[in-house]
């Protein structure tokens, strides 16, 4: 690949994480460039209402916060760009990075991934259509359950995840509904526990989800016995989904080291990854809390982390001469 351009920061995806790496990048005269991927805004422009990331006391939509980060991060002159990152060569000391399958092609001194991960569904058309609404359809109980405080909801899923998520909605509402395909659960014994202890969630094991009925928003979700192909309704008011989440990371593989399931792995207690000169934040590495607000934090470190290094860099340059 043959540089176009060199960039003393990149920021590769947008998002919680990458604006928030922008904002310190920008402010500590980086000078960063920020690609805004395939999904400008990351998996909260999919999220109808916020209601837990410190400063907005009344709430806030997913996309107007989304709107709200980027214009912070362009009044310190961040370039934000449309576009995504097709291929990386992080052979060194310069990074090499194609932008739309070649179209053009930049090097940079520092490079923060911030691509994120996307929440894998059941693909039916009433989930999406309904998820898309903002009618009742979550990936994300811990973000959300609390607007079915009281309400009787259900969730899919059998892994450690929708144990944990099921739990949590629990405490909230007055009856969960989990739907496991399996006639087993995927999740640890002690997830499996909780499970049982807490008395308002009705596990419906050997159960697949067929339609979630509403027009608008979520009335109820057909589903089937894949055994004996008995079909029922369940009346919910919401409809989480905890199947897994994908990290968005497969451009990097062969580059950064990473766990089983495609998590960036970090050096402990920061954003860097075992290329000098690359570092990581948000969901791409965090499959474990996948919050805006932890994507934010884990978004300033790599900042951090970038101008530190970037200097480093300068003072062994300066030394040189």
């Amino acid at each position: 690949m043959e540089p176009k351009e060199h960039i003393h920061c990149l920021i590769i995806g947008s998002g919680p994480a990458g604006y928030t790496a922008a904002i310190y990048a920008a402010r500590a005269d980086l000078k960063p460039v920020l690609y805004q991927g395939l999904q400008p805004g990351g998996q909260l422009t999919e999220t109808t209402d916020v209601d837990n990331f410190p400063g907005y006391p009344d709430g806030i939509s997913g996309p107007e916060m989304m709107v709200q980060f980027q214009k912070q991060a362009e009044r310190f002159d961040t370039d934000v760009r449309s576009g995504w990152v097709t291929k990386v060569d992080f052979t060194g000391p310069k990074h090499l990075v194609e932008i739309d399958n070649g179209k053009h092609v930049v090097s940079a001194d520092a490079v923060i991934i911030s691509t994120g991960a996307s929440a894998k569904w059941l693909g039916l058309e009433s989930e999406i259509r309904l998820r898309d609404a903002g009618g009742g359809v979550s990936a994300c109980a811990v973000c959300d359950g609390f607007f079915y405080r009281g309400q009787e909801v259900a969730i899919v899923g059998g892994g450690d995840t929708a144990a944990e998520e099921a739990t949590y909605l629990a405490k909230l509402c007055k009856k969960v509904h989990m739907i496991v395909r399996k006639d087993h659960f995927r999740a640890s014994k002690a997830m499996q526990h909780r499970i049982e202890k807490a008395e308002n969630i009705e596990v419906h094991f050997n159960h697949e989800t067929v339609e979630v009925l509403g027009k608008d928003a979520v009335e109820g979700v057909r589903v089937i016995n894949n055994v004996t192909k008995e079909e029922q309704v369940l009346d919910i008011t919401g409809f989480f989904v905890a199947i897994g989440h994908k990290p968005n990371t497969d451009i990097f593989k062969g580059w950064l080291d990473m766990d089983e399931t495609g998590y960036i792995k970090e050096v402990p207690g920061t954003a860097k990854t075992n290329i000098p000169g690359v570092f990581v934040s948000g969901d791409a590495a965090d499959k474990v809390y996948r919050q805006a607000v932890t994507a934010a934090g884990t978004g300033c470190m790599a900042a951090l982390d970038a101008e530190r290094y970037l200097a480093a860099i300068n003072d062994e340059v300066e030394a040189e001469a």
